[in-house]
């Protein structure tokens, strides 16, 4: 039986934020079983907690952004990703400005808090979204994203550029968690951006703390970084990072096959909201009845023991 998951110990990180350009800092708590994942705003009186569900999605252009009121934290989806792909259920995570660090870009600075934390079992059955029918939305221009019945969790993406200069980085890629790990295939993927997009966002004060540093920076011919890609797929398989943080918005790990066209950070959310329109294509199942074959790593009980 899988069991869920929180983390034996807190842990603290600092870094820049993407748009703000912000020095801020992360906190990562423990929490108890079905607490879910809870950020909290403490640069604010009263402290503000937003849960990180589907219900609580405000703003999708460029990062996924939480809601409750006037209060907002951007740019969770690369700490969401890290979290379902680790397993984890059960965090409290603590910002001191309005976004969550963007690091480098990749959810690999996040694994290595969490795994420098440790990863605790608990007692009680972790929880599946078991998808039962085919769900899919798709936009004019014929992107889509949809889940479909699987016995495990597979995600394949399609990153398809129009531009003639960009559609050299077209790629397609599939990732079957039946067979293989997040941390393994998906969590060093740095997100990325064209020169021309970059330039435009600066100039309407996004992506202020944007740099070579925290993405993958692609020119009019090359790729602009000094130490290039880290692999051949790294644009595609970003983008399937992002597809799992914006997926772990339903609150458990899910059981589906996704597939994404062209899909970015609002599809994705159209996805979600249709998904809980339709409640008898889908059902919540335990682990203690017929468990899914998705591999998480091991779990680290005492980081200090060596």
């Amino acid at each position: 039986m899988l069991v869920q998951r929180t983390l034996t110990n807190p842990i603290s990180a600092t870094g820049v934020g993407l748009h703000s350009g912000r020095q801020i800092k992360l906190n990562l708590f423990p929490a108890d079983e079905d607490t879910g994942i809870i950020f909290r705003r403490i640069d604010l009186s009263p402290q503000v907690e937003i849960k990180a569900i589907v219900d609580n999605v405000g703003a999708t252009t460029l990062a996924t952004t939480l809601v409750e009121g006037e209060t907002q934290i951007a740019t969770i989806e690369h700490l969401m990703s890290a979290f379902a792909g680790l397993g984890i259920d059960n965090v409290i995570v603590e910002v001191d400005d309005m976004e969550v660090p963007i690091m480098d870009g990749s959810a690999s600075p996040f694994v290595f808090l969490i795994q420098s934390a440790g990863i605790k079992q608990q007692t009680k059955p972790k929880k599946f979204i078991k998808i039962k029918e085919e769900i899919k939305v798709e936009t004019p221009d014929g992107a889509y994203a949809k889940l479909a019945p699987y016995n495990g969790f597979k995600v394949t993406y399609a990153l398809v550029y129009d531009n003639e200069k960009q559609k050299k980085y077209n790629s397609t890629s599939t990732v079957d968690f039946n067979s293989t790990t997040f941390l393994k295939e998906i969590s060093r993927a740095r997100t990325y951006g064209f020169v021309s997009d970059i330039d435009y966002m600066k100039k309407n004060n996004l992506a202020l703390g944007g740099s070579e540093k925290n993405a993958v920076v692609i020119g009019e011919d090359e790729i602009l970084n000094d130490d290039g890609l880290r692999s051949s797929e790294e644009l595609v398989k970003h983008k399937i990072l992002d597809v799992i943080g914006d997926l772990y918005l339903l609150q458990y790990n899910i059981m589906a096959e996704f597939e994404g066209y062209k899909s970015g950070h609002s599809l994705n959310n159209l996805l979600l909201n249709r998904l809980l329109e339709l409640p008898d294509a889908w059902e919540v199942i335990s682990s203690d009845g017929d468990a899914p074959e998705i591999r998480y790593i091991e779990p680290i009980i005492d980081p200090s023991s060596g």
